[in-house]
């Protein structure tokens, strides 16, 4: 089912490569009622660079679920991603932590894993290791 959505971004991953489209961006955000969102794919670098978005920029596109993702929060974009506003850091980023503040945070580890298994927001005081792992998609 298509519907439109108005999605802050707060996350581009760096461009990966793909066989059937090239080069995709995956793109992440929050929606107007504070749920996260993952928009795949997005052929970032083809897009015109006045329809480049950038990390806290309000846009406004049609979706569809993403029935081939077991993600709930994944849609695919089937429109063009309307730029309506960016959001900048005056006031000690006053607007950003606004609308940041209705996220749901995890702050346990053990009730993250036990409450979610899509993409969640986690808040740590300390980092003890980090996994990187590279996966090749070609």
């Amino acid at each position: 089912m298509k519907e439109t959505k108005k999605v802050l971004i707060t996350v581009k991953t760096y461009p990966t490569s793909s066989k059937k489209y090239d080069e995709l961006v995956c793109t992440a955000g929050i929606t107007e009622d504070g749920k996260l969102i993952r928009l795949y794919p997005i052929e970032f670098r083809k897009l015109p660079y006045e329809k480049q978005y950038k990390k806290y920029d309000w846009i406004e596109v049609v979706v569809e679920r993403n029935d081939s993702d077991f993600r709930k929060e994944s849609f695919r974009p089937i429109s063009e991603c309307k730029i309506i506003k960016s959001i900048g850091t005056e006031n000690n980023w006053a607007e950003r932590r606004a609308i940041l503040k209705n996220v749901k945070v995890y702050t346990n580890l053990k009730k993250l894993i036990a409450n979610s298994k899509n993409n969640t927001v986690i808040k740590t005081d300390n980092i003890f290791f980090i996994l990187i792992s590279h996966r090749t998609f070609l």
